[in-house]
């Protein structure tokens, strides 16, 4: 059976589903994405805390969302992806899928607990209290304990295949929660406020304080980027380490 093919500019991209194929490349995107993130996160803060003007409810203390809602959307966007590649790995039984699930879930996990304890920081001023059980940081909390569990499920098992199916499995059904939290400021009664920014309404935000947000937003994709690349290579070269190709790696020679 021939190996399928997605050429686009004369490159095969099925190619790099490969772990040997793959690691190359990601070695070479690597500083790239991350100095691409560390330009973006000082272009965000600067202007997120120094040109952005004071808001004139919160005041000075709402700058924390420039932190805040890029950690809060890459907790859910990571998620998301970490299920998608889980699944692509449990339907075509691909190695590269499940490595690249699990270089995701622990960056995951920090952004959902920077999300919680900034909103945290933020909540205390704003609200009074620095938590309730609100349903829009209930269910954020829950995303946290989903990436705990595909990590802690993924440890329990020895050998890294089953691994990657069972963690798989988990990932796919925690997705439900992901709409829940993006929701549940419109379901519910919530002490959370609604979305500032949302796809087909204008936003509810000075320009400012909109290019800030997105600039940290992009910041924090990038870094996601550029540390799952550094993570999936190393699970790349602690699964392979039998495979000549590993051998053959000039890191490993020297070692």
């Amino acid at each position: 059976m021939s190996q399928p093919t997605l050429v686009i500019g004369n490159i095969n991209w099925f190619r790099y589903a490969s772990p040997q194929a793959f690691y190359p490349l990601a070695g070479a995107m690597i500083p790239w994405f991350a100095w691409a993130a560390a330009l973006l996160c000082v272009a965000g803060l600067y202007v997120g805390f120094f040109v952005a003007p004071t808001d004139h409810q919160q005041g000075e203390s709402y700058r924390i969302i420039f932190i805040h809602v890029a950690a809060a959307w890459m907790s859910m966007f990571i998620y998301l992806v970490m299920a998608f590649w889980a699944g692509v790995g449990l339907v075509f039984n691909t190695r590269l899928s499940g490595m690249m699930a699990t270089a995701l879930a622990p960056t995951g996990a920090l952004f959902t607990f920077i999300a919680l304890w900034t909103g945290a920081l933020w909540g205390k001023p704003t609200w009074g209290a620095w938590w309730v059980w609100d349903a829009r940081l209930t269910s954020e909390l829950i995303l946290l304990f989903l990436y705990f569990g595909f990590m802690a499920l993924q440890a329990a098992i020895d050998e890294p295949r089953r691994a990657d199916r069972a963690g798989a499995v988990l990932a796919l059904v925690g997705v439900v929660n992901i709409p829940i939290i993006y929701y549940s400021v419109k379901w519910w009664n919530t002490l959370h406020q609604g979305a500032s920014v949302s796809v087909g309404a204008a936003p509810k935000m000075a320009t400012t304080m909109l290019a800030g947000m997105l600039v940290m937003a992009f910041a924090a994709w990038f870094y996601t980027i550029a540390v799952s690349l550094v993570r999936v290579r190393a699970i790349m070269v602690e699964r392979e380490r039998g495979a000549a190709w590993v051998c053959a790696l000039p890191e490993i020679k020297s070692s």
